[in-house]
């Protein structure tokens, strides 16, 4: 039966693959590290925290030329680092984010803030307060607010100095300083514990005492906190400013990566797409420029569970934001109440463009075959798949409704493989754009995909995944323009900073 299914869902892959065959395009420009995190190493403010499931401000430069944007409003609804949104702000392009995740929501509100002051002022604060190294001697002490998961993330010593730290930067006088401050300690809360990001959770030193799986896991060196906080405040600082330190570091980034002559405004609404997209003005936005959470079970509410119980929430209110978030997790129930928070014609198009996808429907039927079988690795993989295109489906409708005629919609997203099933999220998002009322310009492929699990290799044999660039076109045939669904008004694109600052 496994056989049956495999080859038909091979065979419909093919079909759908040989239809776009003029669309998927080998881009030799790109790279897995130009597409990821790992080139935003030396870019300013990016090079502060380490958001792993973040995209390149060099791939953000090069789409925004390739895909011929030079107006705004841009809209990223996974605003993630605010990669998108700084990038086109830097280029003169005004720039609106959406996003849920509160560390990430912090990051950006910080790294916006400090747009507004003086930079060598702040710059030369920063320095002085790293200089002083307060939070050595002792005195007062700001306890980390645990939640289960991240007890016992920290060496005693280290999180005394932590709590000594964020004791003292409350203390500073200039309301700036103070949130860059804590914005760095949250940045270095990785580095100084026992656990290292993977994905689907937090994998933990052998040196904790609190291990996960049978393979001990040797993260290697856990810096002192003395050490990680000192060094990325001097990162800070140099972004900010030439400014010469300590350790004889000296640098400007932040003056050569900007021109403040052409610096446009970035909004930023905290919250859900979902709450958000459907209260924007129709035909709005001149680009949206995205990498939503991929189909491939990251859990985002355990891989940042320190920076969320830095942020002072509880496990309860983790639990309530991993609910909240696109579906990406075993975890994952339906969303019942996206039919009430969007137009109820344009959901049930929406629905219908999913549920019509031969391939994903093929796939669902599959895996809940597997569920049924007990070989599945986990039995949540079929509600998840659903879910994700299910609502994915409503964020493409609603961009169709926002985005003006001739307005590209560019999304960085990644296929993935269950139980031997290759599910071309590409191709089929691709495919559900064009009911919406988009035309499929280009699907940039990397030269080099990624391979899908051990396990499935141990299984199934190696194949290769594409890693995509999407490049859709809002067309100019007429749409139906649906009502908004909220009765408190549409949401205003570009208000001003003093009403979305905080």
């Amino acid at each position: 039966m496994d056989d049956r299914f495999l080859s038909e869902i091979a065979a419909a892959d093919s079909e759908l693959e040989a239809r776009y065959a003029s669309k998927l395009i080998t881009n030799g420009d790109l790279d897995r590290k130009l597409v990821s995190f790992q080139a935003n190493k030396k870019e300013t403010g990016s090079r502060w925290f380490k958001y792993r499931e973040g995209f390149s401000s060099a791939l953000i430069r090069y789409i925004l030329t390739e895909a011929g944007v030079t107006s705004g409003p841009l809209l990223d609804p996974f605003a993630g680092s605010g990669t998108s949104l700084f990038t086109a702000a830097a280029a003169g392009i005004d720039s609106v984010g959406i996003e849920l995740l509160p560390s990430s929501i912090e990051g950006i509100d910080v790294r916006r803030s400090m747009l507004a002051v003086d930079q060598l002022d702040l710059a030369a604060e920063i320095i002085d307060f790293a200089s002083s190294r307060s939070w050595e001697r002792p005195g007062g002490r700001e306890d980390f607010r645990h939640v289960p998961i991240t007890a016992g993330a920290f060496p005693a010593e280290t999180e005394g100095f932590l709590g000594r730290f964020l004791w003292d930067a409350r203390r500073v006088s200039n309301p700036i300083l103070f949130r860059v401050l804590r914005y760095a300690a949250m940045c270095v809360l990785e580095e100084i514990s026992f656990t290292r990001k993977d994905g689907q959770y937090l994998r933990w030193d052998y040196r904790s005492g609190r291990t996960l799986g049978k393979r001990r896991f040797d993260k290697g060196r856990i810096a002192g906190f003395s050490d990680a906080i000192l060094s990325k405040l001097y990162d800070i600082a140099s972004d900010l400013a030439p400014i010469e330190h300590g350790n004889g570091l000296q640098g400007s980034l932040m003056a050569e990566s900007r021109d403040e002559s052409l610096m446009a405004t970035i909004e930023l609404h905290p919250g859900s797409c979902f709450d958000v997209m459907p209260r924007c003005e129709p035909d709005s936005f001149g680009a949206i420029v995205t990498s939503p959470p991929y189909c491939n079970r990251y859990d985002y509410t355990r891989t940042y569970a320190l920076e969320l119980a830095f942020m002072g929430l509880s496990s309860t209110d983790i639990l309530s934001l991993r609910q909240t978030m696109l579906s990406c997790t075993v975890e994952n129930r339906p969303k019942s109440e996206l039919a009430s928070m969007v137009d109820p014609t344009m959901f049930e198009e929406a629905s219908r463009a999913w549920r019509t996808q031969p391939l994903l429907t093929l796939t669902l039927e599959y895996l809940n075959y597997c569920k049924r079988m007990k070989t599945l690795n986990n039995p949540g993989i079929p509600r998840m798949v659903e879910n994700y295109f299910a609502e994915m489906s409503v964020v493409i409708f609603e961009a169709a409704r926002i985005l003006r005629n001739g307005a590209p919609f560019v999304m960085v997203n990644d296929n993935v493989r269950y139980q031997g099933a290759h599910l071309p999220v590409d191709l089929i998002m691709s495919e559900i754009a064009v009911t919406a009322g988009f035309e499929v310009d280009a699907i940039w492929v990397l030269p080099v995909g990624k391979g899908n699990s051990s396990q499935q290799m141990g299984i199934h044999g190696r194949q290769e995944l594409r890693k995509c660039v999407y490049i859709w076109r809002r067309t100019n045939r007429p749409r139906q323009i649906y009502r908004h669904a909220h009765s408190d008004g549409l949401v205003p694109v570009l208000a001003s900073q003093s009403e979305t600052n905080h």
